[in-house]
């Protein structure tokens, strides 16, 4: 495999424990050597000639690597024991530390989960740090984790900038890229980045990833930035090993589709080899940083010990292979650097060698012996943080007075002066309230600046604001979340639109593993706060098809640490925006705002012309309580209706009718908050009322309802005469069949007056 290495001592029987092999060809490796050994280089000499690696950095990349093979050696071992829980390592991708000793500890990094190498080497970046024993924290899921607190075995820390990944494959590179994209536009609104301004994104991943549909909309959208030649610093890191599990990647697959690609620029360089392959990994480093262009590393790199301590490789590839690919492996290579060079002794390469295994089984031990989680309030205390009177104080705050007057050009035209408005535009207000109170606010998506929005509720928007915080998106809603994450990372207050609730689905899980997991898995470190409005449901007439009239609501129901808003007027839109803004300043988390779209221009409530529909604006001090439901009626106590978003005006027009049929008092709440629901105030409006009706517009199977029914009955009220209203598990017709698969008033009267 190297030209100065001789072949390494083939293993002698075909053992299942391709680790301990991997082991034991090291040592006889080293003591085996007889080859050439040059004059010992001073510390800032080159490593070998024409190397662009000192012998400095030579032996400290070294030690990383040796520090990343017996973490792994130490995981294998004591898995069996149950000290250890997690055995996918970085055995053959120790070449990763040369990014991290070519880039700094303030870029931030979303990394490989191969990056044992590149972890031990930016530990280097902070004096006081221990690398061995954090990881072993780490793999021992120890509470004392300063990662994850013992949630999960990941490469990440606060203070080296290396946010976790723990998600599914590749769903980290959109973040990356909307991160590099947010130090540029951090440094055009000069919002203060919590990094120095020419910092790079750092992304690493595999071959076998690279062909996953949300690398590919990464990579795409890298080029499209680039193409207009906006700056976009991300180091796309692939580590080709040249296999995904068990898959092989076709020969040269990566060069071929990555080395021609427009506006990503392609760099190559030999992860097996420290000597050669530095000045490769530096020259992409430094291209990315003074060009600030999206920046593809190929990192030659390969897989020893099997993909995890379960993958018993023997049985799937042939004993020549795994032999072959145990002979290219990097820690060879190194061992030869520093013998050929004369830099390092067998003893002394020997003495390292057993002195990190010795430091990295004892800090096992030790991690072993401390608290791990042993309760359920442990496990999720980061996962939604929520300190509901300082949220109040910050939603309610009323300190920017003078820009409220500028940006809605002066006292008199303060939308709280204005008469009456529909839902689209008392949004469209709140918006224009939220991105005045804060400067760090950006608000983009599909046709949002311009246009103003398909339904005109971003209108003037830009042009208050400008270019730099209300922008168009390419159509992507992977990217446009992934963005948000990023521009979140960097301390602004994003605002992404996906245009319809249909869209959101082959993205949500920017949303479900990677937003609302970030806080979960870095035990609160780490946040990307953000409030994503997505227009949805049904009812709207005239432009139909499930893609516009979506009432699947599911996929966001169950997704950690959400919180979903959905208004039905006005005046409770513009409250829940600023509530939710304020969630994201104060505690950091994800929210989606539900924005009914039939509901959008709705004027009248019962007759055409009454305008009863209408709401006030509120103003600025004003705002409303997570959870918290509107109650019309509240002093009836025959029947209850508990609905949502176009299902209140709907149960408000029914409620009169049923009342005038049966000679009964109906209340109506509006639950407003979909997730969580708030089971208590369910409850009690519940426990108040002969009767429960519960009118759903979503789908039958796992809606809202469903939540509700379930609040009711474990609450004590399923005694009760009950009965819920939803839509059908169906897709949503065109034109009029539309409305034959979604309730109508007229099923809210006839279920109601069958309760009685």
């Amino acid at each position: 495999m190297f030209a100065s290495v001789p072949n390494p001592i083939p293993a002698r029987m075909k053992d299942l424990n391709r680790a301990k092999i991997c082991d034991v060809n090291f040592m006889e490796f080293v003591k085996a050597w007889d080859g050439p050994k040059d004059a010992k280089p001073s510390p800032n000499e080159a490593i070998l000639e024409g190397s662009a690696l000192d012998a400095r950095g030579f032996r400290e990349l070294f030690e990383s690597q040796l520090i990343s093979r017996h973490l792994d050696l130490m995981a294998r071992e004591l898995r069996v024991q149950n000290k250890v829980f997690y055995t996918i390592g970085s055995s053959g991708h120790e070449g990763n530390a040369m990014v991290a000793r070519a880039t700094r500890h303030t870029d931030p990094a979303f990394l490989h989960y191969r990056s044992g190498g590149f972890m031990a080497e930016r530990f280097r970046k902070l004096p006081g740090m221990d690398p061995i024993m954090d990881s072993a924290l780490s793999f021992a899921a120890s509470a004392e984790d300063p990662a994850s607190g013992g949630r999960h075995k990941v490469w990440g820390s606060k203070p080296l900038w290396v946010l976790p990944q723990t998600s599914t494959i590749a769903s980290h590179l959109p973040k990356a890229l909307g991160t590099a994209i947010a130090i540029e536009a951090g440094k055009r609104l000069r919002s203060g980045l919590p990094i120095p301004d020419d910092s790079i994104a750092i992304c690493s991943f595999g071959d076998a990833s690279a062909n996953h549909a949300t690398a590919q909309t990464a990579f795409n959208a890298a080029s499209w930035t680039a193409y207009q030649k906006l700056p976009a610093p991300v180091l796309f890191v692939c580590e080709d090993n040249g296999i995904g599990i068990s898959v092989k990647t076709p020969n040269d697959w990566i060069a071929a589709s990555f080395r021609n690609r427009p506006d990503l620029d392609y760099f190559y360089a030999d992860g097996l080899d420290l000597a050669n392959g530095y000045a490769d990994v530096e020259k992409a480093v430094e291209h990315c940083r003074r060009t600030r262009r999206p920046t593809f590393l190929h990192l030659r790199t390969t897989r020893i010990m099997g993909h995890a301590g379960t993958d018993f490789e023997i049985e799937w590839r042939s004993f020549e292979e795994l032999c072959a690919v145990e002979a290219s492996d990097p820690l060879l290579r190194s061992a030869a650097i520093g013998l050929e060079s004369g830099l390092m002794s067998k003893m002394e390469i020997l003495a390292l060698y057993e002195d990190t295994r010795k430091r990295c089984f004892a800090a096992a031990e030790d991690a072993d012996q401390r608290p791990r989680i042993e309760t359920l309030a442990h496990v999720v205390a980061p996962l939604a943080p929520y300190t509901p009177d300082k949220v109040m104080v910050e939603a309610q705050r009323n300190d920017y007075q003078a820009t409220r007057e500028q940006v809605f050009g002066g006292e008199e035209k303060l939308p709280e002066a204005q008469a009456p408005k529909h839902l689209a535009v008392q949004i469209n207000q709140g918006l224009h309230d939220l991105m005045a109170k804060y400067p760090e606010t950006l608000l983009f998506g599909e046709d949002v600046a311009q246009k103003g929005g398909v339904y005109t509720v971003t209108k003037g928007l830009h042009k208050a604001f400008g270019n730099r915080r209300v922008f168009n998106t390419l159509l992507d809603e992977t990217m446009i979340l992934g963005m948000a994450q990023g521009f979140a990372n960097m301390g602004m207050l994003p605002i992404p639109e996906i245009q319809y609730l249909a869209y959101l689905h082959n993205a949500i899980d920017q949303v479900r593993g990677e937003a609302c997991s970030l806080q979960f898995f870095s035990n609160n470190q780490f946040a990307n706060p953000m409030l994503i409005r997505i227009a949805g449901l049904g009812y709207q007439r005239g432009f139909g098809g499930h893609f516009h009239n979506d009432n699947s609501i599911t996929a966001l129901r169950d997704i950690p640490g959400l919180v979903v808003g959905c208004p039905s007027r006005g005046d409770d839109a513009a409250m829940m925006l600023r509530t939710l803004a304020a969630l994201s300043k104060v505690d950091g988390r994800v929210s989606v705002f539900l924005e009914p779209i039939a509901l959008y221009m709705t004027k009248d409530l019962y007759e055409a012309g009454d305008g009863a529909w209408l709401t006030h604006y509120p103003t600025p001090d004003k705002a409303l309580v997570i959870g918290e439901p509107r109650v019309y009626s509240p002093e009836a106590k025959d029947l209850v209706i508990f609905t949502y978003g176009n299902g209140v005006p709907m149960s408000l027009r029914a409620a009169r009718d049923i009342e005038r049929k049966q000679a009964c008092k109906v209340r109506v709440v509006d639950l407003r908050w979909l997730v969580p629901l708030n089971a208590e105030a369910i409850v009690r409006e519940a426990r108040e009322c002969a009767r429960i009706l519960v009118v759903d517009e979503g789908r039958h199977s796992a809606g809202v309802g469903e939540g509700v029914i379930t609040a009711l009955t474990e609450g004590g009220q399923g005694g009760k005469p009950m009965h819920r209203i939803s839509g059908a598990d169906t897709y949503t017709p065109l034109a009029g069949a539309a409305f034959l698969v979604i309730p109508k008033e007229a099923d809210i009267v006839d279920a109601a007056l069958g309760l009685f």
